[in-house]
């Protein structure tokens, strides 16, 4: 365990602000922790001398050593408390009390001095306004709950206690035990990734699971969340999913890469398995905490019902599993010990007269098979078979074969007490087969986290001081918006661009054109217009002798469209060949809590109504990179579906990681789009570029 070992195993717990008083806060506390607690229980309140038959002291530096302190006093106490609670060397705080910042600008700034003393005394400090937290291998309830946890290897986080209490009602209820539970309350020290490290180092932790609202350093969440699940699986629910990052972003990379696609991302990256609801959450923690990770995604399915046997086909069709292509032996060795009757193939009907000898039969010659890497055990209630026994065969079988095996065994009371057993061998039970099979489906996407490679960034020579420059410009010009002009940030970063330069008057124009081979393409220039093709701002195929005019137009059409706009004169680019070529975009969206959130698509004026794009969080390597290009549903078109030649790459797999250097290098820059880069055989060029920087971070 880490630093926060004895938080979840103190030796003597304060409750400092207990009563006897019925119905407080306070005596709760106190008297789930005497229900059960093996250590000292040490009351603290100045207006008692004894609170439920225990000696109480009239503050902290008069009580007993304490290794945990649960703070249930009022809210412009807390802060006193916690000092006292630094100065007599307490390590270990749980503030239970309420009124920090989610009651506004006085509780804010209550919150900002509680960060302040416990940062001063290295105070770990869960909440403020939280349930409280357990943990079954102390023996400590240190909520104010009405139900204790069941023991279990499941660790448990949440940022709504009232959901802990309800979670806990119905666990118990169907037999589901817990390592630690915490109530994240603020988070305003310690908040889920602390969790994640500790329960990660916690070899008696075999699923972390939690239900979150938000998560306050995605970055730093996603770093320790990749260590944590090579060795411990976390599943997650997200609540609070928003589009107001989208809707205030200015970039096309900022509009499709919105706050809860920031969260999808992170999450998948950092290995966690994501769940849609709470059912899922304890349907996939159940198969994580007691099975292995099967070997292959093939699943055997033994049923005596044609119904239900069915469902879990269509289940199995629906998730990352398959249906098990059985050897012939496989099928020869059933069809001996079934009824003619019986299907041997998969999924293998053993038919409504199967007692459990038939089912083990079936279930010992599928787990056999090598093609199988787990299986799932479907039956309905009848006159000739014993659940129980059948239970206890299924448990035999998974254990013989070392494969992952689920059940669902339908039914009401002769299910229930099935599930005993089952539990006792680590077999989780569902009702629904579409159930059990996502229990499978977890395990199998748990082992392909496990089994990934995570390669590091490639750092390329790059020229910082000319892009710091650069970015500095915003700065000089009063503006947070750079477009074309800025596009030797990209020479700075070895990203290619075409040939050309930025003029400011027609006859100049003409001079860069005649040094271009071939005709030339002529863009606007101003950060105040960003869609230059609508507004005419943007010409093709522009010969030398048409150069003049064509500058004066372009600078006509911006002034009759924006009178106010910053006009910083035309672009003249050398013109590529996009018949050859696909237009693609590479973008950036810094993210509130993940950070920068690398976007690849397709591109060109039609990104935003197709949306065929992939995202990552940044860094990444090439790894990453090469998955984001292939990932896009155009991916056939980069490689030269229907006879075109295929486009380079590599080369735009090497854009993808300078843009993540570039981002990773220079957190003012806020949002970016190179829109296009077109993609051809030869290789990448960056044809325009729009960003928006923070000009107080440069």
């Amino acid at each position: 365990m880490g630093r926060l070992s004895e938080l979840f195993a103190p030796e003597t717990v304060a409750v400092v602000g207990a009563t006897d008083r019925e119905g407080a806060v306070g005596r709760a506390i106190l008297e789930n922790l005497q229900d059960d607690f093996g250590g000292e229980v040490v009351p603290v309140n100045p207006a008692r001398d004894e609170v439920l038959g225990l000696e109480c002291y009239s503050d902290v530096t008069s009580a007993p050593p304490i290794d945990l302190a649960v703070v249930v006093v009022p809210p412009d106490v807390v802060i006193e408390t916690l000092r006292e609670l630094g100065e007599t060397g307490t390590e270990n705080a749980v503030v239970i009390t309420a009124g920090f910042s989610e009651t506004g600008g006085e509780g804010a700034e209550r919150e900002r001095r509680l960060r302040e003393v416990a940062a001063e005394y290295d105070l770990n400090v869960v909440g403020p306004n939280s349930l409280g937290i357990m943990s079954t291998p102390a023996d400590m309830n240190a909520t104010f709950g009405p139900e204790n946890a069941l023991d279990g290897s499941i660790s448990f986080m949440s940022q709504s206690g009232a959901f802990i209490t309800a979670v806990l009602d119905w666990a118990n209820e169907q037999g589901i035990g817990f390592q630690d539970v915490v109530s994240l309350g603020n988070k305003t020290v310690l908040d889920e990734t602390d969790f994640v490290r500790e329960w990660g180092d916690d070899p008696e932790t075999d699923v972390i699971i939690g239900y979150l609202e938000g998560i306050d350093d995605g970055h730093e969440f996603v770093r320790a969340a990749r260590e944590v699940t090579d060795d411990t699986p976390i599943v997650l629910v997200k609540s609070g999913r928003t589009d107001a990052g989208a809707q205030a972003a200015s970039s096309h990379t900022g509009a499709i890469a919105g706050s809860e696609r920031a969260y999808e991302t992170g999450l998948e990256q950092a290995g966690v398995i994501r769940a849609r609801s709470v059912q899922e959450l304890f349907d996939y923690a159940r198969a994580l905490s007691g099975l292995p990770q099967p070997d292959s995604n093939g699943v055997a399915v033994v049923t005596n019902a044609g119904g239900p046997g069915v469902l879990t086909t269509d289940a199995i069709g629906d998730s990352s599993l398959s249906m098990a292509d059985f050897a012939d032996e496989t099928v020869d060795a059933l069809a001996e010990a079934m009824p003619d009757e019986a299907n041997v193939y998969n999924p293998i009907d053993a038919i409504g007269d199967a007692d459990v000898e038939r089912f083990g039969e079936a279930l010992d010659v599928a787990l056999a098979d090598p093609n199988v890497g787990s299986a799932v055990v479907v039956s309905a209630p009848t006159a000739v078979l014993e659940y129980d026994d059948l239970a206890e065969t299924v448990i035999e079988k998974r254990e013989a074969h070392g494969k992952p095996v689920v059940t669902c065994l339908m039914g009401g009371q002769r299910a229930r007490a099935a599930e005993e057993v089952l539990r006792d061998g680590g077999i989780p039970n569902y009702f629904d087969p579409a159930r059990a099979v996502a229990g499978l489906d977890a395990l199998a996407r748990y082992r392909d986290v496990r089994e990934r490679t995570i390669d590091d960034p490639t750092e390329f020579d790059v020229d910082r001081e000319r892009a710091r420059e650069i970015l500095g410009r915003a700065a000089e010009r009063d503006t947070n918006r750079l477009g074309v002009e800025s596009m030797d940030l990209l020479d700075a970063y070895g990203i290619p661009t075409p040939a050309g330069e930025i003029v400011d008057d027609p006859d100049r124009a003409r001079e860069v054109a005649a040094g271009i081979d071939g005709d030339v393409v002529m863009k606007i220039v101003s950060p105040d217009i960003s869609h230059k093709s609508d507004i005419g701002g943007v010409k093709v195929g522009v010969s030398e002798a048409d150069v003049y005019d064509a500058y004066e137009d372009l600078v006509a059409r911006a002034r009759n469209y924006q009178p106010d706009a910053t006009i910083l004169g035309v672009q003249v680019q050398e013109m590529l060949d996009l018949e050859a070529s696909t237009e693609t975009i590479v973008g950036m969206n810094r993210d509130p809590q993940f950070g920068p959130l690398l976007l690849f698509g397709l591109g060109g004026i039609f990104v935003e109504i197709l949306e065929d794009t992939s995202v990552r969080v940044a860094p990444i390597g090439e790894d990453e990179a090469r998955a984001m290009v292939d990932e896009i549903q155009s991916a056939p078109l980069l490689r030269g579906a229907r006879g075109r030649e295929p486009a380079d790459v590599d080369a735009i797999v090497e854009t993808v990681q300078r843009l993540s250097q570039l981002v990773t290098d220079f957190p003012a820059i806020l949002e970016m789009d190179i829109n296009p880069l077109v993609a051809g055989p030869d290789g990448v060029q960056a044809i325009d570029l729009r960003l928006t920087v923070d000009t107080e971070e440069l």
